[in-house]
Formats: structure tokens, sequence, C-alpha cells
């Protein structure tokens, strides 16, 4: 089976409808991780390194429910909106899934984005996968 992270809960029941069996559309409602608002989450003489930590109690709540459900998947595809935003939110869900040994290594990890939710635009987006694109997420 594989996992499909979209950012809303009414886009994952509709997408979950159009995909079918094999497929659970998850929502990570949007941002999972931010930099704490204190002093000290950017390391400037360690190269600007980063501190993220997960946000509020919604966000840890449903990023375990992420994590669980993608410790027994065949493949994680990241649906999250097509800005940069979504992007972003694509790869702080692969990284806080990866901190957390979630998903195992041999585990293929794809980007679709499409611009409308319908049938045709979701299944076509499907059959296009890409990796995440860095330079939007930086």
């Amino acid at each position: 089976m594989a996992v499909v992270i979209v950012e809303s809960p009414a886009k994952a029941k509709t997408i979950e409808k159009y995909l079918g069996k094999g497929f659970e559309v998850l929502a990570s409602y949007g941002h999972v991780r931010d930099l704490p608002s204190k002093d000290g989450s950017v390391l400037p003489d360690n190269d600007f390194e980063m501190k993220w930590e997960t946000g509020d109690e919604r966000s840890r709540k449903q990023l375990k429910a992420i994590a669980d459900a993608v410790k027994g998947t065949d493949k994680l595809i990241l649906a999250t909106d097509p800005d940069r935003e979504g992007e972003a939110i694509s790869w702080h869900l692969l990284e806080a899934l990866r901190k957390r040994r979630s998903l195992k290594k041999d585990v293929p990890v794809e980007r679709v984005v499409f611009n409308a939710i319908t049938k045709t635009a979701v299944l076509d987006a499907m059959k296009n996968p890409r990796d995440v694109d860095m330079p939007l997420v930086e």
C-alpha cells in the first residue's frame, strides 16, 4: 500500500476516492515543523544550521499518525500544494519522518503536484512523479 500525504483533510477524502484501493491518503494539516521562537534556532557558526521543532499539539498528533502509517508502506507520495510552501511542507514531512526513523531506507519517495482536485488531474499527476524540488524549498 502507498501512503499519500496532502495538506487538507477535505482533499484527502476526495483524493482517496479517486485513487481507490492500494492508497491511504492522509492530511498533514499544513506545516508540521517550525523554527523555535527563541534565540538559537539558527546557528551561524555551523553553516547556518537550523534547529526545527514540531509545531503545536495537533501537528505532533498528525505527524505521529503519518509516521505510524508509513512504517509499513511500499511507497510514500508527497502531494502537498504545488507552490513553494507546499514544496517546503513536503520536505519537512520527509525530514521529520527520517528523523523518527519511521520510513524505511528502501521505500521510494515521490513528489506529485496537481492544480485541481479532479480525478483526471490527480491520476495524471500520479503518472508523473518527481523528487522534492530543493531549490524551491531553499
